[in-house]
């Protein structure tokens, strides 16, 4: 029997839950976060997705197939004339001007886990790359998932910060999420032991550092 995404979760099941539920989200979800906290989240964020377009870049380098090279292709492209676009348009709602985003320095959170998944990618294959991207892309679906089920989440005009969870609960992003999930079953039902152990060292760093991303927007650190 082979392994699935699953079993990287209950692997890491503590760290896991640590994230999903971590006190950013819960404020979120609650309408209690300060505005403060989630603009500088907003600002890093941008940064990270400038990055994650640079993830799916070498993901296509790290192909083995067509069809992989064109999956990849479609995800940077997604990011570069889609996303990016959305995340400004986000950032202008709060007072962020597309001018300050350009010149932003990167906080210590972004830099460490941001370059953590490129060098996973680098050293490894395709599926390390993915895995080490996962906590974000799958994670994010499970956290809008979390929040929806949770009786002291505010919903509509009683919550500033509504939209950001509207955004991560569309059928679009659980959609792309769902995909992912599929993706990583079928490679991780061929790995052996010893590799699902490696596998899980990378998803269990990627979401620790997952946490540390909305510990720094809590602290306003950089």
């Amino acid at each position: 029997m082979g392994y699935r995404f699953a079993d990287l979760i209950d692997a890491c099941r503590s760290d896991w839950t640590a994230y999903i539920e971590h006190d950013f989200v819960r404020q979120l979800g609650t309408a209690t976060l300060s505005e403060d906290a989630f603009r500088h989240y907003l600002k890093q964020d941008y940064l990270f997705l400038v990055q994650f377009a640079r993830a799916y870049a070498l993901a296509a380098y790290k192909s083995q197939s067509l069809e992989e090279m064109r999956s990849a292709f479609a995800g940077m492209q997604t990011i570069l004339d889609v996303e990016l676009g959305l995340h400004i348009g986000f950032c202008r709602d709060w007072g962020i001007r597309e001018a300050d985003l350009a010149t932003l320095p990167e906080a210590r959170a972004t830099l460490a886990y941001t370059r953590y998944v490129l060098d996973a990618g680098a050293r490894g294959d395709l599926l390390d790359l993915h895995v080490a991207l996962s906590p974000c892309m799958v994670g994010y679906a499970e956290i809008a998932d979390w929040l929806k089920a949770q009786p002291s989440t505010l919903r509509g005009a009683d919550n500033d910060y509504d939209a950001w969870i509207a955004m991560y609960e569309s059928a679009e992003f659980q959609d792309a999420a769902e995909a992912e999930r599929l993706w990583l079953d079928e490679r991780l039902a061929e790995v052996s032991p010893r590799r699902f152990d490696e596998l899980v060292r990378l998803f269990r760093d990627a979401t620790r550092l997952e946490i540390d991303f909305w510990q720094m927007g809590l602290d306003l650190a950089d």
